[in-house]
């Protein structure tokens, strides 16, 4: 009797463990970009606007400000940065100091929050504005009320963990890309977020097949095929996944369109770029969508 007994708690112990556990698997909702960025779809935004927006006059890169202003006039996403300060805030930043986007110097890791207030952005052509670095926080909080999507480089003095804590504390999965540049950071951010879409590097077939060989399904899969423009046959295996590739064309290949007619932006897509990684955001979303 006595056996008996512990038999029904031993089996009562662990019905309770499962029934825990698949509780949570089941109350981890998956991002609602893993479904609206498929190749077979056509209604995601066809541009992303790298560091939120550069070489604007009187508009800073990386500035909520700056996010709004283009996002009043195209249907886009906002690629941004994000740096840690010496109190552990999040903030928009790019460069490992301040020097070059703000009136003021210094590390951003030797700052605190309130010591980087006392400075403003200053835009592209060294014009001050009255903008401030802003938290990662407070532009999670405006994109998941304005559903504006980001894509989130995580600066390597960050740790992965904790911008993706962040999101999840904003409750901001729904319009948040994690950007993973190899394997292994594709692998610990899945490992992490496995509800979130990531932008992971897929400059030909080689990475491609890399990332195939790992855990991370192709459903939580966008590729960035990288600043050089690559051949159909990889847009094409990439959407025989259902995967949407992303074309960097900052750099380069703005520069071209820039040079010979906005109409190549048009020719890329076609080849397959099915969004368009860019610094010249107005540019480019009046070539691809008029």
């Amino acid at each position: 009797m006595k056996n008996f007994l512990y038999l029904l708690l031993i089996c009562a112990v662990f019905s309770c463990k499962q029934g825990t556990e698949q509780k949570t698997i089941s109350e981890t909702k998956a991002s609602n970009l893993i479904q609206l960025f498929k190749a077979s779809h056509s209604d995601y935004p066809n541009i992303s606007v790298h560091r939120g927006g550069k070489g604007l006059l009187n508009y800073p890169e990386n500035c909520l400000e700056t996010i709004k202003y283009i996002n009043d006039s195209i249907y886009a996403i906002y690629e941004v940065d994000v740096a840690q300060t010496k109190d552990g805030q999040l903030v928009l930043l790019h460069d490992k100091s301040i020097d070059r986007t703000t009136n003021g110097s210094g590390k951003v890791g030797d700052l605190t929050y309130a010591e980087l207030k006392q400075f403003n952005l200053v835009d592209d052509f060294g014009n001050e504005t009255e903008f401030k670095i802003p938290l990662f926080s407070e532009v999670l909080s405006w994109c998941e009320e304005n559903n504006v999507v980001l894509t989130v480089d995580i600066k390597k003095t960050v740790s992965q963990e904790t911008v993706i804590n962040e999101i999840k504390k904003q409750a901001a999965e729904d319009v948040s890309i994690i950007i993973t540049y190899n394997i292994d950071q594709a692998k610990t951010a899945y490992q992490l977020a496995p509800d979130l879409l990531l932008s992971v590097s897929a400059r030909n077939d080689v990475e491609f097949d890399r990332l195939l060989k790992t855990e991370i399904p192709t459903d939580n899969m966008l590729a960035f095929t990288g600043t050089r423009l690559s051949g159909a046959s990889l847009f094409k295996r990439l959407h025989d996944y259902n995967i949407v590739c992303m074309l960097g064309t900052l750099g380069n290949l703005d520069k071209r369109a820039e040079a010979r007619g906005d109409d190549i932006y048009m020719e890329w897509k076609a080849l397959g770029a099915d969004v368009l990684a860019t610094d010249r955001p107005f540019a480019a979303y009046k070539a691809i969508n008029n």
